[in-house]
């Protein structure tokens, strides 16, 4: 049975200048994030699907954090190919981390597929309220000391 498929020369034309076949390891082009800011934390929520746990690397290095995973192939002898559109291989991301995140307590879980990362505040990035006094409470002022200025300028 043949059918049309208005896609098929564009497919082939896309195989051959990018250098895929079906059915070969195709490396993934992103891994999709969404960030946000919950009280005094950041939480990213990154989609890896079909990410083996153990492969998966969150590591911090000099202001960056790096986000790594590696969906393995499966073995293709003895197959023939209809359609293979799911990515394999490794999955890497990388995100600048401004001075307001405490690096030392960074966290992360994976679990149906989605990596959690936990990013805490770091306590000199968090708000803080600053107290103002009144001169009129009883307080002294500070005042120059114009005895060193006057001895100086008498010499």
């Amino acid at each position: 049975m043949l059918r049309f498929d208005p896609f098929r020369d564009f497919d082939a034309m896309t195989r051959e200048l990018l250098g895929t076949q079906a059915g070969t390891a195709r490396a993934p082009r992103f891994m999709p994030m969404d960030l946000f800011k919950a009280g005094d934390h950041y939480v990213l929520h990154a989609d890896l699907p079909g990410v083996d746990p153990g492969s998966v690397d969150v590591n911090v290095d000099n202001g960056t954090l790096t986000l790594k995973a590696q969906r393995s192939v499966p073995s293709d002898e003895g197959v023939q190919w209809i359609a293979s559109e799911r990515f394999a291989g490794t999955y890497m991301r990388q995100i600048s981390l401004g001075d307001g995140v405490d690096t030392s307590r960074i966290s992360a879980t994976y679990e149906n597929g989605v990596l959690s990362v936990t990013l805490p505040v770091a306590e000199k990035a968090k708000p803080r309220r600053i107290e103002v006094s009144s001169l009129s409470s009883g307080q002294k002022s500070i005042e120059p000391d114009t005895s060193t200025v006057d001895a100086e300028s008498e010499s």
